[in-house]
């Protein structure tokens, strides 16, 4: 116990960067595993290494007690690069995987990250935890809701540590906005908006269908996704724009954002739904998910409203992105980049009186939320407790239900309202919405 107790301590300095660098040297590495257990080295393996997935594994790596033992990935190319990167960090080269399968068979591995396109997370994870791994899984968990409540009943099964990168959590900015729209004093909320304004987002050009670039399997990286030709579009990073693998901006942003919101006021599910938007800005690019939406929710006391717009950053209070928090006597605004308090005032005598404090922008203070967010997964492995988890699946979970919703309302172009005694919708098409279908010979997870 006390080994373990001075190892959670000097996770916690490491993750503030007070005794180690933000990136690793070989030697660096050498100097401060010296004083660390074989007992307290946990093994990392990750799935999915081109993006997220790889910015999720050099958080963890900035962590002495990390190692990088097995990547895995359906394009050699990435696979290659991020050897390489692991190699320039720590001085050895993981092994390489293109099925992950294979990989979760390796008994020294500890931990499993995954930053797979969002159709292959429900999989990943319910393989991994039944292996005994434990999980950090990219947001949004899962491309339906079905999976979503597939892969908590999955960590209740398997009690292993499961992790969602809402990485927003682990913000100081957003810690202290919560505890103050929980103090009151921001008076009746009536109503919450959620937004992502993303002018850097241009339109994606229509290309031909074509073969798979060299050394990528891409009947793997299809997965239980609907058989298709290959096509750039659908592959690195933009597969975001599409169905068959994600949810578009609703699910991609809008989990950090309402995961914030819900928190904060107390609620994990609406009463009702409806959406309206489409391809206003791109109507005739490449992709499918809406360029533009607003996606109204029901809870009892309040609203809340989503919405996103591509190519332009003109969002809510000046800001691209952020949370407000509207009150009878201020409205609170929460981003990425700080928080603030707006008073509404009143007229006494000829003069506006607030009717709370303002509270000028405050900007977050110490390490990244991404860094802290890793810290913060290592100690809930290294004390094998799910509790003391920032965002558990359970989490997780409910921020990507809610924008699951808001992409059913979309599409069934209805007020679709949710039972919540029953977990499902009163309307059958928006319930057909909610399941998962596999394909190409891969089955839905049964736990």
């Amino acid at each position: 116990m006390t080994s373990r107790r001075r190892f959670i301590q000097n996770t916690m300095l490491l993750g503030a960067g007070l005794s180690m660098p933000s990136v690793l040297t070989a030697a660096d590495f050498g100097k401060f595993t010296r004083t660390i257990g074989p007992n307290d080295q946990i093994n990392y393996g990750l799935i999915g290494c081109k993006g997220m997935g790889w910015s999720n594994m050099n958080s963890h790596l900035k962590n002495a007690q990390v190692n990088c033992v097995a990547l895995c990935d359906v394009d050699q190319s990435v696979l290659d690069q991020r050897t390489e990167d692991v190699f320039k960090l720590r001085g050895t080269r993981p092994k390489q995987y293109k099925d992950y399968r294979k990989m979760l068979e390796d008994k020294d591995i500890d931990v499993v990250i995954i930053g797979t396109p969002d159709h292959w997370h429900c999989l990943n994870m319910v393989d991994a935890v039944s292996a005994g791994k434990h999980v950090y899984v990219e947001k949004p968990i899962a491309n339906t809701i079905e999976e979503c409540q597939i892969m908590v009943k999955a960590q209740e099964r398997y009690g292993k540590v499961v992790q969602v990168g809402q990485w927003q959590r682990s913000g100081s900015q957003y810690d202290q906005a919560i505890q103050y729209v929980k103090s009151g004093k921001l008076g009746q909320i009536r109503l919450v908006k959620c937004w992502a304004y993303q002018g850097w987002m241009k339109p994606v050009p229509v290309v031909p269908n074509g073969p798979a670039p060299a050394g990528v399997d891409y009947d793997m990286w299809l997965g239980p996704a609907p058989k298709r030709e290959f096509n750039s579009n659908r592959f690195h990073f933009t597969f975001r724009w599409f169905w068959d693998y994600a949810g578009g901006l609703m699910t991609d942003w809008g989990v950090h954002e309402i995961d914030i919101a819900l928190y904060a006021m107390g609620v994990s599910a609406p009463k009702s739904v409806m959406a309206s938007g489409g391809k206003f800005a791109y109507p005739d690019d490449a992709s499918e998910t809406p360029d533009t939406l607003q996606t109204v929710y029901e809870y009892d006391g309040f609203n809340m409203l989503w919405e996103h717009a591509t190519g332009i950053d003109g969002g809510n209070y000046g800001t691209t992105e952020g949370i407000a928090f509207i009150g009878n006597n201020a409205t609170l605004v929460v981003n990425r980049g700080g928080w603030k308090v707006i008073p509404e005032t009143d007229n006494v005598d000829g003069q506006r009186k607030p009717r709370v404090e303002e509270v000028p922008h405050s900007r977050p203070t110490g390490p990244s939320a991404l860094d802290l967010h890793a810290v913060n997964f290592i100690e809930a492995v290294t004390a094998n407790d799910p509790k003391l988890l920032k965002c558990a699946i359970q989490t997780g979970s409910v921020a990507a239900i809610n924008a699951q919703m808001g992409n059913i309302a979309y599409k069934t172009g209805k007020k679709v309202y949710w039972d919540a005694s029953k977990n499902m919708f009163t309307d059958s098409d928006a319930n057909q919405l909610m399941k998962a279908h596999y394909h190409n010979g891969w089955q839905v997870p049964k736990v």
